[in-house]
């Protein structure tokens, strides 16, 4: 794209309809604040300089936003649309061309602005959508040549008018210098006594400088939320097109409409996910996964053919070949899992390496620890990571035997070919191929009485 592009979002209003303290274009759909998605599409589009017109009142904007760089342009008045439009003019060369776009746009993305930039680069350029139920939105009213004759507010609009389904977006393109013009002439003669950006139609038919209005491909990509309700809607369409792409890429959806995508998500053939199935942050998922009903992932690398049950937790893990996870497993950063390892259910798993065919089937919690291969963790095994300051490991060598309701105090270490006796509390390290026993002599006590209620 040119470098004389500016593109200028505006994301100062309150949303007031939200019914919220938290400013409307941080409010998420896909797991992400809906500004966020409308700075990676213009990200996309290369322009020189992204201007965000923000309430100065509402920094946590500019916090949410700090990956992307742009330039702030405070809006300390909201007095409409156009208003915000004059606050970021002066940051705009006048040789530039400026594109506006809103932060409570989350489906737009850059394809569906290429009519608007491909269109008359002299002419002040609205982009329209066709929509089945228009009501809400400005009327596109074109003469009998086809072309913009102005846009009507639906308030203001005739019967005859209100019937057209195309409506105005909100999104505008145009030459700087001629979109300055505009702006100084507009005024705040309205019910609402506010600066209407879409008053620039009509003050540029009347000084000459000549107005189209764009159809979008895809109008529906082009809504934006004023309330739940609507946010509710982008949400399901967001779903909807994500779902589309995780098919097309190969993975077979037991329900489209019941897996939610809050991130990047790549899969190789032959995937299946099952419904309620929630992907967040950057996944990749190997040929042959399976994710079973309920599974949440977050930033996960699942090699071919892992395969993880119903209701399992999964983040930040890694599976270096097929292995077993769930049901009801709960896996935490820093985890890696071998070919042919299994994490059964109820266990959690932080911070831990668990070597080729080891597993640990039920019951057990593993944190800050190295298991070796081939090594069974019996069920209601702890490993004691923590001394209420400081973090120690656990180090579990290859053929080890766990058994069950063990408790190893790290840090510690189990050499190769070693069993721990169930029950056992490990406070020193075990040598290799040996049996440890670890403890209290059982006894009978004589003349116990269980305690009574009172």
């Amino acid at each position: 794209m040119s470098d004389s592009l500016h593109i200028i979002i505006l994301a100062a209003g309150a949303g007031t309809r939200m019914r919220s303290r938290l400013p409307k274009v941080l409010h998420r759909v896909a797991g992400r604040p809906m500004i966020l998605h409308v700075l990676a599409a213009a990200t996309q589009l290369e322009p020189e300089t992204i201007h965000v017109v923000f309430n100065p009142r509402t920094p946590e904007i500019k916090q949410a936003c700090e990956n992307f760089a742009v330039n702030w342009v405070p809006q300390a008045e909201q007095l409409g649309t156009g208003h915000a439009l004059q606050q970021a003019m002066p940051h705009v060369p006048a040789a530039a061309e400026v594109l506006v776009l809103y932060g409570d746009t989350p489906l737009v993305r850059a394809e569906d602005l290429k009519p608007l930039l491909d269109g008359p680069r002299a002419a002040i350029r609205m982009l329209s959508m066709e929509l089945t139920e228009p009501a809400g939105y400005g009327r596109i009213v074109r003469d009998n040549r086809g072309r913009l004759a102005a846009i009507v507010e639906e308030r203001d609009a005739t019967t005859a008018q209100r019937a057209i389904t195309e409506v105005n977006s909100g999104i505008v393109m145009g030459p700087a210098s001629a979109l300055h013009d505009c702006l100084h002439a507009l005024d705040n003669r309205n019910d609402q006594r506010e600066y209407y950006l879409t008053d620039i139609v009509a003050i540029a038919r009347a000084g000459g400088i000549a107005t189209a209005a764009v159809r979008a491909p895809l109008g529906a990509d082009l809504e934006g939320a004023n309330d739940l309700a609507q946010l509710a809607v982008l949400e399901r369409r967001f779903q909807a097109r994500a779902a589309a792409r995780l098919m097309t890429a190969g993975a077979q959806l037991a329900d489209p409409a019941r897996v939610d995508v809050r991130g990047d998500i790549r899969t190789g053939s032959d995937v299946f996910i099952d419904v309620n199935v929630v992907l967040e942050g950057d996944c990749d998922l190997g040929d042959n996964v399976r994710l079973g009903p309920g599974c949440v992932l977050k930033d996960c690398r699942l090699a071919a053919g892992t395969r993880v049950h119903a209701h399992s937790v999964l983040e930040g893990v890694q599976t270096l070949g097929a292995c077993d996870i769930g049901p009801f497993a709960r896996v935490r950063p820093g985890s890696t899992l071998e070919t042919g390892s299994k994490i059964g259910n109820f266990v959690e798993v932080k911070n831990t390496s668990l070597g080729k065919n080891s597993k640990a089937s039920h019951l057990t919690y593993l944190g800050d620890s190295s298991i070796g291969d081939r090594v069974n963790i019996g069920a209601g095994t702890i490993t004691c990571n923590y001394d209420g300051v400081n973090k120690h490991r656990t180090v579990i060598g290859d053929d080890v035997f766990i058994g069950s309701d063990t408790q190893l105090i790290a840090p510690v270490s189990i050499g190769d070919g070693a069993d721990i006796a169930a029950g056992t509390t490990v406070t020193r390290d075990a040598p290799a191929g040996k049996l440890t026993i670890g403890r209290c002599k059982q006894v009978t006590v004589p003349g116990w009485k269980r305690p009574q209620k009172k």
